[in-house]
This record gives structure tokens, C-alpha cells and sequence, in this order.
């Protein structure tokens, strides 16, 4: 299918099918959406009819879909999900883990639970040789020697078995030491640390368990870490509500604080939670991404570059249409391992015994609960059929649909309209920097 969208008086053509983006005039722009075209002189749009023709010809536009078979899952597990710790030094408003313990009782998992994790994920990666390990809670940081120990187990099980582990760490900073730091940078090959934007943002909804803010201790960390880091992967990740819509006001601050990796999601709530984002919010959080869009190019050209994490698209080298249709293999190739060494989907739906597939020292999974998700793919949400975006969000997070849509294959309608649009404005910058190369 065809998109057409403006921003900043520029108008931007987008083919789903093949990922061809063009800038367009008014009238072009106009003509493929359906627009009023009683202001162009009829010259002028058989001009623009043939320019839209010659591209069809080309194979540029209205391009027709690939004819792919769903994709299948093999039984085979590449990634893990440890949720090392179920406690939390923090108290946030949002979080969905309920404190850190996911509704159940506050632990931490064992060295010989972790290092059953190591071996499960080794045993089940039939030939796929770069695993994935990412340390979870709670906060991981209040089980750190149980991080060491794996990370050190797993380094000698990459010599025994042939695979090789790719670690990573998220953490809400406040236990940042300069040994965390220095183990972290030599192992973890990603590290996600939560910070929220503007230490009044953050305050308001990072607290302590006393109620105190945590914006200082963990801004000083962050920074820290992020000198010593150099050019490995890590990653500022923030979260917006109903109580800091002028997110971009969020972004901003933490780019000036000298994170050039940065990522702020919506949060996700019931719609009775004071916090939610709502259907009245959404002009305002449109008007939050086009300024943000528009201050990033300026940034990115003036020197002060940064990263947004959803502004970054690759249509010349994204993945593959298979992997678009089965998106983050939630429930397949991706699972989650609780303290006690039980299985799940992903890192939502830890604790909830209804969707726990087995144990790592079992070493089984349950097939049906997996096939339920291996089985929803974007050819079974009816709903994603006709989105201009449906290749690069893959019909949305499973626990976001079954928890807050209806169900695994019945997205959620307003984190639809926030996607869209957070996907207009990086076919928007892709365009522009195209453009100014």
C-alpha cells in the first residue's frame, strides 16, 4: 500500500511493500491520497499522473505485496530473559511488576538457577550459534555477584559447547558502582539504564521505597558509566505518561546531559490509572513527536548528535519479511526464566501461572502455550492488514495486546496511533538525511 503524510510542509510517499520512500509536491501528494485537487490546473495533474505512472512501471510504487507462507516456528531458543532478582530499591508508579516482585514474593535467583539457564538455552539452540542472555527484575543490581557468577559460567560454557553469548544488563542505576561499571563494560553487551528526562519528571515517578526521588543519585551514575563506556552499546530508556506529555522536553534534557543513546516509550496502563495515556492525549503526543523530529535533525546536523531509538530505520538493510511477520518471538524463540527457574513467554508475563511453559532444569516447554504464540503472527491481526507501518512494529507487543487489546492478535488502538505516527517522523528524518547526503 501507499502512505502519504506531511510534516513541516514537506510531503513524504511512503510503499509498505517495498519500503521506497520519495518526497512529493502537493499535488502529487494529493493525487495518491485522494485529495482536493481544485486548485491545480488539469496540466498540471496529467503532468503528476504520468510522474506516478513511470514509478509504477519501475516498480517504485504500488507495489504488490510478497506472497510468503507464515512463518513456522522450528523449536529452537536463541534468547533468554533471566529475571536474576524479584525485589527493587525503587517504588515507581508505572511499573508492571508490581515493586519488583510480580505479585508474588520478593527472591532472588540462585547461582545454580542461573547457571541451569545456561545450560537450557545452550541445550535448546539447536545450531543457532549467538545467544542472548539479558539480566532482568526487580533490579538486578541486588543480585550482582549472581551476574558475575553466570556471565563467568557461561563464558566457560561458550568453549565447551561452540555457542556465544551476547549479555545484557537493565538496570534502574541507583546501584551503579564503579565495579559494576568496569564488569558491565567488559561483559555486557548492551547496557539499558532507566532515567525518565527532567530530574522533576523522573522524581515524580522513580521513587524510592521511602518516597524519595532517585534523579541525582542515578543522573550521577549514568554519567559515570557513560564516560567510561566509550563505543560499546548502552542505552538511556525512559518512559512517558498523562503527567509529562512534553516528552520531547524529556529527550532533549537527557541528550544534554551527554547520553547520545536514547529511548522514551509510552507507558502502558489500564485506561482507570491515573497515568495512562488516553485517546484525548494523542494530538498532544503527534505535535511531542513532530517537534522532537524536527529539534533531532537540527541536533544531528549543528553537531550535537544523538540517537532517538525509534527514530532509527534501515529500509535499505532492515530484517528480513519473516522476522517482520513474527516480530520479537515472544513465547518461541524468546522466553523468560523467574527466580525459581520457571518459563514464560517474555519478561510481562512472568509470574502469571497460567502461562508458565516449564523449567530450566526440566528442560521442557510447553507446546501449547507456545504455539498460541509462535501461531500469532501479523497475518493472523485482522486489524494490521491495511497499516502503512504493520512491517515495522509486527502487529504489536504480545503482552501489550492480550493485556490492554482484546487479545494476542487484537492490537491495542491507541499505541497503534502512537506508532504510526513515531513511524511517520522516522520515514520523515530518514527522508530529510537522504536528502542531505
Amino acid at each position: 500500500m501507499v502512505h502519504t503524510f506531511s510534516i513541516n510542509n514537506k510531503y513524504i510517499v511512503y510503499d509498505s511493500e517495498s519500503g521506497n520512500v520519495f518526497e512529493a509536491d502537493k499535488l502529487m501528494s494529493a493525487l495518491l491520497c485522494g485529495g482536493d485537487l481544485s486548485k491545480f490546473s488539469a496540466q498540471d495533474i496529467l503532468q503528476a499522473k504520468k510522474e506516478i505512472d513511470r514509478l509504477k512501471e519501475q516498480g517504485l510504487l504500488y507495489v504488490k505485496p510478497s506472497e510468503v507462507v507464515p512463518p513456522s516456528f522450528d523449536g529452537c531458543i536463541k534468547s533468554l530473559c533471566v529475571h536474576i532478582c524479584h525485589d527493587c530499591n525503587m517504588n515507581c508508579k508505572y511499573c508492571f511488576g508490581d515493586g519488583g516482585n510480580y505479585f508474588g514474593i520478593k527472591e532472588s535467583m540462585s547461582a545454580d538457577t542461573a547457571f541451569a539457564a545456561v545450560d537450557f538455552l545452550i541445550e535448546k539452540s539447536g545450531s543457532i550459534k549467538n545467544l542472548e542472555m539479558d539480566f532482568f527484575g526487580g533490579e538486578p543490581l541486588l543480585n550482582y555477584p549472581t551476574i558475575v557468577s553466570t556471565v563467568s559460567y557461561a563464558r566457560q560454557r561458550e568453549k565447551e559447547s561452540g555457542k556465544k553469548f551476547k549479555f545484557t544488563v537493565t538496570t534502574n542505576g541507583l546501584l551503579l558502582s564503579d565495579s559494576a561499571i568496569s564488569f558491565f563494560n567488559k561483559e555486557m553487551d548492551n547496557v539499558v539504564i532507566s532515567i525518565d528526562g527532567r530530574k522533576q519528571t523522573h522524581d515524580n515517578i522513580r521513587k524510592t521505597s521511602g518516597g524519595k526521588g532517585t534523579y541525582d543519585t542515578v543522573i550521577k551514575n549514568a554519567k559515570k558509566f557513560r564516560s567510561k563506556r566509550g563505543d560499546k552499546d548502552y542505552y538511556i530508556r525512559g518512559t512517558y505518561t498523562a503527567e509529562n506529555l512534553d516528552f520531547c522536553s524529556d529527550v532533549l534534557a537527557l541528550a544534554d546531559c551527554g547520553f547520545d543513546q536514547v529511548s522514551i516509550e509510552p507507558v502502558v496502563l489500564e485506561q482507570s490509572n491515573p497515568l495512562a495515556i488516553k485517546t484525548e492525549h494523542l494530538q498532544k503526543i503527534y505535535s511531542q513527536y513532530q517537534e522532537l523530529a524536527t529539534k533531532y535533525i537540527e541536533r544531528r546536523k549543528s553537531g550535537k548528535w544523538f540517537n532517538f531509538f525509534h527514530f532509527m530505520i534501515d529500509l535499505d538493510n532492515a530484517p528480513c519479511l519473516k522476522k517482520r511477520l513474527s516480530g520479537c518471538g515472544a513465547g518461541g524463540n524468546y522466553l523468560a526464566v523467574a527466580p525459581d527457574g520457571g518459563l514464560y513467554p517474555c519478561h510481562q508475563f512472568v509470574g502469571k501461572k497460567e502461562y508458565l511453559m516449564g523449567n530450566v532444569f526440566e528442560k521442557s516447554v510447553s507446546g501449547k502455550i507456545s504455539e498460541k504464540f509462535t501461531n500469532s503472527n501479523l497475518l493472523t491481526k485482522q486489524k494490521c492488514s491495511d497499516c502503512f507501518a504493520k512491517y515495522f512494529c509486527s502487529g504489536g507487543c504480545a503482552a501489550h495486546n492480550i493485556n490492554y487489546g482484546g487479545g494476542i492478535n487484537s492490537p491495542n488502538d491507541i499505541y497503534c496511533e502512537i506508532i504510526k505516527k513515531r513511524f511517520e517522523c522516522a520515514l520523515y528524518i530518514y527522508a530529510e538525511e537522504k536528502a542531505a547526503d
